[in-house]
């Protein structure tokens, strides 16, 4: 799977152990990340991110920030992304069996190494259960082609 990682200052501490993991698993990774020290926008990151998502560059991406919420809302602005925050494998989990999310995001101000590796290797092992929940991904899709916005 090809994955795309992209973070600010606040989850470039997180982001380094996050993309060796997903090496580790056999995944081909992509980083888009600020030079070290610098303080950066997070919205940048979360659109081109999404914007890879939705182009089919990639599989899937994953999107770290001070909390996870900001780059997450910046995602979600992308047509046809659904992108969640997790603090816990869970919620993970239950995002890509019932939601079908397609890009991940945690804080690396809020989340540890060994927890975010958990929340990922959760979120990637799950599949999409269709059915009832593909209705109300089409539902989704629905008020995005209806929004004013």
């Amino acid at each position: 799977m090809k994955i795309a990682i992209g973070c600010d200052h606040g989850g470039d501490n997180l982001r380094p152990s996050i993309a060796e993991y997903l090496q580790k698993l056999g995944h081909d990774v992509i980083e888009y990340l600020p030079k070290s020290g610098e303080s950066t926008d997070y919205p940048q990151y979360g659109k081109m991110v999404a914007e890879d998502v939705v182009a089919n560059k990639v599989d899937a991406g994953i999107l770290i920030c001070g909390t996870g919420v900001g780059i997450s809302i910046a995602a979600n602005k992308v047509k046809g992304i659904r992108a969640v925050v997790c603090s816990e494998p869970a919620t993970a989990r239950l995002s890509k069996q019932h939601n079908n999310t397609n890009i991940l995001a945690f804080g690396g101000r809020i989340v540890g190494s060994v927890l975010a590796k958990e929340i990922v290797k959760a979120w990637l092992d799950a599949e999409f259960e269709g059915g009832r929940h593909a209705r109300r991904i089409s539902m989704i899709a629905d008020m995005e082609e209806e929004s004013l916005c």
